[in-house]
């Protein structure tokens, strides 16, 4: 049985203006704000050309949300942006507007849905966190800038259309246009192309970026200057730099200072995670210095480590941390108390410590206790793969127990479970787990104290 929807008024207001293009047209300045939305969606729907350019010269909001409706709609989108585009080539090209135009910022990336089933009024879309010193109102008058907002992966196949479209249409209108990239990711080794798209983008408008992809250490060199640009940059993420074998150790130290000065610049990284990117050994100084935070995510992760690394860590005047992940670092010939100094220091507001693979030793581990002790709000905390022994294990979980927002905690067995002694050990961890997952707090609540069935062999110097 088909159940029929009668049509709101608001979608029977649309169709009955869109019938008559013209009176449609002239309609414009007399229509409420609130049915603008709908009768733009739907003369996209149909590709009226002309209903949409005379749309634009009166659309009374600050942004318009295109990248949200192409991502709603499930139709071809490329000659409608076309006719979009050639609808704002004709706004830029009048030497002045009415006083009540109002657009400011074209947004294709997909978001603000919403806007177009449900009217948000002028609070549709905030222009933006960059720190550039406001426009005046007003107006638009000619060669003011126009903003385009995207969000680009950058991988080794070419753009979609209607990104490579938008592009070469931005490239020949950079006096009146600027472009926008919020979020960047980028999986190709093609540093050309990369460096073609990076001279398209306004960088002062970049928030996040992602390298996922195994890059030479002279690739990321070359980068770096358009990623000091990126003066508003809240999140880093890097992984897998190589190191040719056949480089000097000059050319590798010119190198990694083009890449570490350039935090010189980036005062507001609030997170970073770095994979696999042993080059940074005792260079940790160069990028955390500056940092004026707060940095709240760190992830240094599969790495080499020098003790001078971790103490720059300690001391980096940003610190603020909410999540550190240290997993896979080697922190066995490292003096625990720079670890111990970065947990005291965020002890207010760490939620998740990772420690897996550190190899810490137990006299390292008693270092930490006091610190650990003074985490009240960590949720989760990884210490598998560590080569613990029962004892310093019980007095850790004793620490542990006491905090009372702690919901996950992972451990490897102590390698002593499966010597000689090992019932008795076996027991005693089997009654810790059992008195450790029950805390008298709500059913909610609840703590898991999970062991790896798998143990950490005990470190060579380390006593069993």
């Amino acid at each position: 049985m088909t159940v029929y929807m009668p049509s709101t008024l608001l979608t029977l207001a649309v169709r009955s203006v869109l019938r008559d293009e013209a009176m449609a047209i002239s309609a414009l300045q007399e229509l409420p704000m609130e049915l603008f939305p709908p009768l733009f969606k739907d003369a996209f729907i149909q590709k009226q050309a002309n209903v949409l350019r005379a749309i634009l010269q009166a659309w009374p909001f600050p942004c318009l949300p295109l990248g949200g409706l192409m991502r709603m709609l499930e139709i071809p989108h490329l000659e409608r942006l076309q006719i979009i585009l050639h609808g704002i080539d004709t706004l830029l090209a009048q030497k002045s507007h009415p006083g009540s135009y109002k657009l400011r910022v074209l947004d294709l990336r997909p978001l603000h849905m919403d806007f177009w089933d449900i009217w948000a009024g002028e609070a549709c879309y905030p222009e933006g966190k960059s720190k550039r010193r406001p426009q005046k109102g007003g107006p638009m008058v000619a060669k003011q800038t126009l903003k385009v907002f995207v969000d680009l992966c950058l991988k080794p196949t070419p753009l979609n259309p209607c990104l490579s479209y938008v592009c070469l249409w931005v490239a020949g209108r950079k006096d009146v246009l600027s472009l926008g990239c919020r979020r960047l990711k980028i999986t190709t080794v093609d540093i050309q192309n990369i460096v073609t798209v990076m001279e398209m983008l306004d960088l002062d408008y970049m928030e996040e970026m992602e390298v996922c992809c195994s890059w030479k250490l002279s690739t990321l060199a070359a980068f770096a200057p358009y990623m000091g640009q990126m003066q508003n940059l809240r999140k880093f993420l890097l992984s897998h730099i190589c190191v040719p074998a056949s480089i000097s150790p000059e050319e590798e130290e010119q190198l990694v200072s083009q890449f570490t000065s350039q935090f010189l610049k980036l005062r507001y990284l609030q997170v970073i995670s770095l994979d696999s990117v042993s080059f940074l050994q005792g260079q940790m100084d160069q990028m955390f210095r500056y940092l004026e935070g707060p940095l709240k995510t760190l992830f240094i992760t599969d790495s080499q480590l020098l003790d001078s690394d971790l103490k720059s860590l300690a001391q980096c005047p940003g610190v603020q941390l909410k999540h550190l992940n240290l997993s896979g670092i080697t922190l066995t010939n490292i003096s625990p108390d720079h670890l111990r100094v970065l947990l005291e220091r965020s002890a207010d507001t760490l939620k998740t410590l990772d420690l897996e693979n550190c190899m810490i030793l137990d006299s390292q581990l008693e270092t930490l206790l006091p610190a650990l002790s003074q985490c009240f709000q960590p949720t989760t905390f990884n210490y598998l793969r560590n080569p613990v022994s029962v004892a310093v294990l019980e007095r850790l979980l004793s620490h542990t127990a006491k905090l009372s927002c702690l919901t996950l905690e992972m451990y490897s067995t102590p390698w002593e479970v499966y010597g000689v002694d090992g019932a008795s050990h076996y027991k005693r961890l089997e009654e810790l787990r059992e008195e450790l997952s029950q805390p008298a707090m709500p059913p909610e609540n609840t703590k898991t104290v999970w062991f790896s069935i798998i143990p950490c062999p005990p470190y060579e110097d380390q006593a069993i």
